[in-house]
């Protein structure tokens, strides 16, 4: 994987936040520096392979029985209203609304056997994000609290290397929150403190009156045929640019300025002392004088051809974006497709899944096979993409919200890699005839997680420290077996 150089500056003249300013710094998106710098990554962080992951998240549940584990033979009222097609792989059916996907079943595999306990949408979102299956004492649905377990991506933030002054983990196209205003559990670093969160882009402001792929295929649950008009909506990829007008001596100018008023100020002095708040300044610098670096963060530069390919909407810029972060050195990005918890469907389950969710992820996600691909990352990239739950084997109908019928909260559901030396053109696992339970090769968060963290190229020796200075390994089961060649 190729590595961009960052221009050299010295240290204590990189930006602080309390002189933005001067830089111009877009403050849209300085929250996340900002907190980064209270404390910095974990002082001994572990050595990981020169290995990425893409952890593709689909918040509300996708149907595996309208997705990747097909039941034809079974009763109407479980396999649904959706056909299965064949894929490039003899034998390996899939919905014939994905057939993007089905054309490029030689790079992924599919785990159908994979299950938990808690089909709640709060639990299941901190079981999946996090790969442990058991809750954390206090937990709570309302929101995040410390106490509860640190996320898949912010331990990769603080135990894998940095990389060409890049965060080493990043959230994007925004934080996961409720419809209602509640911020997800899950998504956070918990118990090892709220400085250690990965970076969060919040590239698209919150909209809790319309779901799934902004702007061409937002949708509302409750509204059975066509999009919601969105006012105003705009995709903006962090301001990380200089101001037109300020030429790069003036920018080392404004530095040199940064460093009077810091050797003037007690507090910020003191606060420079600290070698991991000096890293974080040294890092936006890197952000703001680097071309190559801000480009990772942004689609604006993109040929029209390879935006038409992913997709102009949130789900293909944003796997647009996950594609240049982990080529510019990015080991962990987290792309959350689909805001409000946008794949449960309770009810209308069939059009919203066949007009609005399975067009743009099935194009996207193919874009990102074929991309990563073509430019030789795959092997070096996993690929990761599941929900925090499945559905229920059965249809229900709630005539009072819905039109036409759905599938309530259930805790089986088909988990989806690619790259990353995945063996593709595979099913493992299998469930029972109505896709309830895993009959074969019952798989859980943990070997998620442990998945994830093997990915990433990191030892069973890996730990993180809690706020209080103590150890806990990262591995809490095996990866999945059969999965990687």
């Amino acid at each position: 994987m190729p590595y961009l150089q960052h221009a050299a500056v010295s240290r204590r003249v990189a930006v602080q936040a309390g002189a933005v300013g001067l830089l111009g710094l877009g403050m849209n998106h300085l929250a996340p520096l900002r907190a980064m710098a209270k404390t910095g990554s974990a002082a001994a962080a572990q050595p990981a392979k020169a290995k990425s992951v893409i952890y593709i998240f689909l918040s509300g549940g996708l149907s595996q029985i309208d997705s990747f584990d097909m039941k034809p033979d079974a009763p109407a009222e479980v396999r649904g209203e959706f056909n299965p097609i064949a894929t490039q792989t003899p034998g390996l059916q899939i919905c014939e609304h994905l057939p993007l996907l089905a054309a490029r079943s030689n790079k992924w595999a599919v785990l159908r056997s994979f299950a938990h306990k808690q089909p709640e949408h709060s639990a299941g979102h901190l079981l999946m994000l996090t790969g442990r299956s058991i809750l954390p004492a206090g937990f709570s649905t309302v929101g995040p609290k410390p106490t509860d377990w640190p996320s898949i991506a912010a331990i990769a933030n603080s135990v894998t290397t940095q990389r060409n002054n890049l965060p080493p983990a990043v959230v994007l196209p925004e934080t996961l929150i409720h419809r209602t205003g509640r911020t997800i559990p899950g998504q956070f670093a918990g118990e090892m403190g709220a400085h250690r969160d990965p970076m969060f882009l919040e590239l698209c402001a919150f909209n809790g009156k319309a779901y799934g792929a902004y702007p061409t295929y937002a949708f509302h649950h409750q509204q059975l045929d066509g999009t919601v008009k969105l006012d105003n909506f705009k995709f903006q990829a962090p301001n990380l640019s200089l101001p037109a007008e300020m030429s790069s001596d003036r920018f080392h100018d404004r530095l040199r300025l940064i460093q009077s008023l810091t050797q003037q100020t007690a507090e910020l002095e003191q606060a420079a002392q600290d070698d991991a708040f000096d890293r974080h300044r040294q890092r936006a610098v890197s952000l703001l004088s680097d071309p190559k670096t801000q480009r990772a963060f942004e689609v604006a530069h993109v040929d029209a051809k390879t935006q038409d390919r992913y997709g102009r909407n949130t789900f293909g810029w944003s796997l647009l974006i996950a594609r240049q972060l982990v080529e510019a050195g990015v080991n962990l990005v987290q792309v959350n497709l689909g805001n409000n918890e946008c794949w449960d469907t309770h009810g209308n389950a069939f059009p919203h899944l066949k007009n609005f969710l399975f067009p743009p992820t099935d194009q996207a996600v193919s874009a990102l096979l074929d991309d990563l691909d073509e430019r030789g990352m795959l092997e070096d990239t996993l690929i990761v993409m599941a929900g925090e739950m499945g559905r229920t084997p059965r249809l229900s109908k709630l005539g009072q919200f819905y039109k036409t019928a759905g599938r309530d909260h259930w805790g089986t559901q088909s988990v989806f890699f690619a790259g990353g030396g995945v063996l593709g053109g595979q099913a493992l696992g299998t469930t029972d005839k109505i896709g309830a339970y895993p009959a074969t090769f019952a798989q859980t968060p943990e070997n998620l997680g442990a998945t994830i963290y093997q990915g990433l190229g990191l030892p069973r020796e890996t730990h993180w420290q809690d706020i209080n200075g103590r150890p806990h390994f990262i591995y809490h089961g095996d990866p999945i077996p059969g999965l990687m060649g």
